[in-house]
């Protein structure tokens, strides 16, 4: 049986997924409510839209950042304390102020620290279970899990104690989660690289035109889905939908996520084609996906439709991550994380904030999806042309030398 790594035994790993457990609950705690709250306090949804946007334009900076010094330090655990750290701090300050400008700017700052959460711990699985038994899908499950769980509980909890509250309910789970980042494993793996030798962001961006047409395509199938998390839950109320309604629909996204990851846990081969052409399959079920949603009649539904979440986030982003570690080298995964995690949470971001927040309020929230199921799309035809182009390039014999 293969040891784990080092830096990791029995104990840290099970630790790693009660910690996976509270982060994403307690993050689906913020994401699936914080509109409803910016709402209450008067908010319009372009100006909802454009503080949501700033997340994912200081994640440009923060992912490669944080990214840079967890691949630095070989440290993620540490990494991952801090983020924390300035996450819980940053939320209760937020929730006490009321004017949008000052509101705008500490959001920026709240957003340097949460948006790079979710690459980091994935770096942290990756780099604890290397050279075990052990896949990464066991691990991630607990994420959704959590999600599932955490944010289905909140719905009701929120409605007794008031939406104004939120921060409360948030404020305590990050600290759990924090809680538990002391028995973490520490994330190291290999030998830190000299400072001569480290490569830089861009570098590592640019050092595979696979990775790089992928980050690109990804951007196209993840603003459609970050456009639907931004604005799902305010679809759902003005359809007359409740606040324990919105965490059902956050439950039935991301509770068969646990079914998905450990299929592709037993099934998923890590090969670059296999990998493109599970991206393009998938990318077709968003466009199913968001076809539906232009014309639903109820908030509930969404509700059932949000289960297809399941497979097309949930797919993708456990084969875009195995991708993205199958084609970046070991003592760059972090940053290499970090570079994947723009695709969802950065420039992705940026435009579901800006624009996916105009359109709602101008176009209306069925023209919205209409447009997502267009780029969709345009994503799949993207996939399937590299799916063709990598099986032919592996298809092709290796050139033969000359003879002199």
């Amino acid at each position: 049986m293969a040891a784990p790594a080092a830096g990791a035994n029995a104990q840290s790993l099970a630790t790693l997924k009660r910690f996976n457990f509270f982060l994403y609950g307690t993050i689906a705690i913020l994401s699936s409510f914080f509109p409803l709250y910016f709402q209450e306090i008067g908010l319009s949804k372009i100006e909802i839209g454009m503080v949501m946007a700033g997340g994912p334009f200081i994640s440009i900076f923060a992912n490669p950042f944080w990214g840079y010094w967890s691949d630095r330090l070989q440290n993620v655990r540490k990494i991952l304390m801090m983020l924390l750290i300035g996450n819980l701090l940053f939320t209760i300050i937020v929730f006490q102020v009321r004017d949008y400008a000052v509101i705008f700017m500490l959001m920026l700052v709240f957003f340097f620290f949460n948006s790079p959460t979710f690459s980091q711990s994935n770096s942290l699985i990756l780099n604890a279970i290397e050279g075990t038994k052990y896949k990464f899908g066991a691990f991630r499950l607990w994420g959704s899990l959590g999600w599932a769980i955490i944010a289905l509980l909140a719905g009701p909890v929120i409605s007794r104690m008031g939406i104004l509250n939120l921060w409360i309910l948030y404020g305590a789970m990050m600290l759990v989660s924090l809680l538990f980042t002391a028995g973490l494993p520490r994330g190291n793996i290999g030998t830190p690289k000299p400072k001569a030798e480290r490569q830089s962001y861009w570098k590592v961006m640019f050092s595979s035109k696979i990775f790089f047409v992928f980050v690109v395509l990804g951007v196209l199938i993840s603003v459609p889905n970050s456009i639907n998390q931004t604005f799902v839950s305010l679809y759902i109320a003005n359809l007359g939908g409740s606040k324990e309604l919105i965490g059902w629909s956050v439950f039935l996204s991301a509770i068969f996520e646990i079914p998905v990851f450990l299929l592709f846990d037993k099934y998923l081969k890590k090969s670059t084609r296999v990998m493109f052409g599970c991206l393009a399959a998938i990318s077709v079920l968003f466009v199913i996906r968001w076809l539906l949603m232009s014309v639903v009649g109820g908030p509930v539904h969404i509700v059932f439709i949000q289960i297809l979440h399941c497979i097309t986030f949930g797919g993708y982003y456990y084969v875009g991550t195995s991708l993205s570690a199958h084609l970046i080298p070991g003592e760059y995964r972090a940053t290499g994380q970090a570079i994947y995690a723009l695709t969802w949470g950065g420039i992705s971001g940026i435009i579901a904030g800006l624009v996916g927040g105009w359109m709602f309020d101008q176009l209306g929230p069925r023209t919205l999806y209409e447009i997502c199921t267009i780029i969709s799309i345009v994503g799949v035809l993207g996939f399937l042309i590299m799916w063709l182009r990598v099986r032919r390039s592996e298809l092709e014999p290796e050139p033969k030398p000359k003879s002199a």
